[in-house]
């Protein structure tokens, strides 16, 4: 097994519910920020949406067009990822008749009747993203905290 990161923390727990019309992923990010929440990440969500705004597995860090735009009644039946400062989240949704579709979350992601969301902050982490050569994306980098204070 080849790790890239690995590292353990005590864990602190936030639930939120957002309502009708709220744009989920700028509402996810300013309750991190409003709490200081320094390794944030979603434990889970259930709701639903109207619309969102999606990047398709196939794009890459010179083709970044490839974008779903949803308009429509949908059933979260999975949210996932971090949610530092430069989140990165996936999401499946569900149509009426159940088909699904997912992809990485852009944005303009507008609550129907409800998203119940599980936060969870690794007490003694630090997310942040840095580009990677690699993918051509930015990366999660995970540091503990005294890693963090001996970067500063």
């Amino acid at each position: 097994m080849f790790l890239l990161q690995a590292a353990g923390s005590a864990l602190r727990v936030h639930a939120v519910r957002f309502g009708p019309g709220q744009e989920l992923f700028g509402s996810l990010q300013a309750f991190v920020e409003e709490r200081g929440l320094r390794a944030p990440f979603i434990i889970t969500c259930v709701g639903s949406v109207t619309r969102a705004t999606l990047r398709l597995a196939n794009a890459t860090a010179t083709n970044t067009n490839e974008v779903l735009q949803l308009s429509g009644r949908y059933e979260i039946v999975s949210l996932v990822g971090t949610l530092n400062s430069d989140a990165h989240l996936h999401i499946s949704l569900a149509d009426a008749q159940g088909a699904t579709v997912g992809g990485h979350v852009l944005g303009d992601l507008e609550v129907f009747t409800t998203a119940e969301v599980v936060v969870g902050d690794a007490a003694d982490l630090q997310f942040s993203r840095e580009p990677d050569p690699r993918t051509g994306f930015p990366e999660l980098v995970v540091l503990t905290r005294s890693e963090e204070e001996r970067a500063a």
